[in-house]
């Protein structure tokens, strides 16, 4: 598939409930072996969605490789700071205008929690 899309970023997206330990790590090595942009923790419509284990796991089998995304489940702004600790750089999530004003609402020494991820949050 990242042959097949000719340079354009590649999204991996498994369905993390349904897998074993052991297949989300071998799904991930093999995205980021094969040069996928992103390894996504679900679609976000099984019931599940991100957890913070499956993010370290996944970020440790993708090695820097590539990037994680975190969806569904992610609701709160100091669940974005948990995910980003455990390695996610991306969410798939519809409450981006509350996460912003969120963030917008934080007090300053709480929002310095933040700024050691901001680089690896910028748009593309």
């Amino acid at each position: 598939m990242v042959r097949a899309a000719q340079g354009a970023k590649v999204k991996v997206i498994l369905e993390n409930i349904f897998l074993t330990q052991e297949e989300k790590w071998r799904a991930c090595l093999w995205a980021a072996q094969a040069g996928a942009a992103f390894v996504k923790t679900s679609t976000a419509y099984a019931e599940g969605g991100a957890t913070l284990d499956d993010v370290r796991l996944m970020y440790k089998a993708v090695a820097g490789k590539c990037l994680v995304k975190a969806a569904g489940g992610v609701r709160k702004i100091d669940e974005i700071l948990a995910f980003l600790q455990a390695g996610a750089r991306r969410f798939g999530s519809t409450r981006t205008d509350q996460f912003v004003q969120a963030y917008k609402d934080l007090p300053e020494n709480q929002r310095t929690l933040f700024c050691e991820f901001l680089e690896d949050l910028r748009l593309e």
